[in-house]
């Protein structure tokens, strides 16, 4: 009934779509669904009643474990703020833990090689510390303290890809990279 936003296809042609949608084929859907290569809903992934709010953004890792990032602040009812991990069958795996998380919406994010993810977006703080607009996190859901973006970026991040290299190209609305004019492009290093 609303637009995807997101789709990811497995290596088995199955395809996950997130999106501003709460309604498939006349039934509740919230947000996420996994079809089967044919179209129909894949009934193997249950989320229960789903997400609060848009999805933004989906991706699977290597394990076959979903994350999903957007505007949603609740996950089955339950506080999940804007960024969670799925496991196979549709159930939150709980060894993903980001505490409080994230103030305001995610946009991009990409898991890197070594499992640890980059997140952009238009928050501006993580579990109540400041974090302006893009953070790593560990495989667990915890900040890594290596990537330091100091006091970052003055508005919204959009795209970015990551090169073979590590070094990440950012774009978005901002103007300013830790206080100096940086308008709308930036090369940072992996650190």
């Amino acid at each position: 009934n609303a637009s995807p936003r997101s789709i990811a296809i497995l290596p088995d042609g199955k395809i996950f779509v997130g999106g501003q949608f709460n309604i498939f084929n006349s039934l509740p859907q919230k947000y996420l669904i996994k079809l089967n290569t044919d179209g129909s809903k894949d009934t193997s992934f249950e989320i229960g009643s789903g997400f609060g709010n848009t999805i933004n953004n989906i991706s699977i890792q290597p394990d076959g474990k979903l994350i999903a990032g957007g505007y949603f602040t609740t996950f089955n009812g339950n506080v999940q703020n804007r960024l969670i991990r799925l496991n196979p069958d549709g159930s939150k795996d709980t060894s993903f833990d980001i505490g409080s998380s994230f103030n305001d919406t995610i946009f991009p994010f990409e898991i890197q090689p070594d499992g640890k993810i980059i997140v952009g977006g238009l928050f501006t703080t993580f579990n109540g510390n400041v974090q302006n607009r893009l953070i790593r996190l560990n495989p667990d859901g915890s900040k890594d303290t290596s990537f330091d973006i100091g006091s970052s970026f003055n508005d919204t991040i959009f795209p970015f890809e990551i090169q073979p290299d590590g070094k990440i190209i950012v774009g978005g609305l901002f103007t300013t990279f830790n206080g100096n004019v940086q308008n709308r492009l930036i090369r940072l290093n992996p650190d």
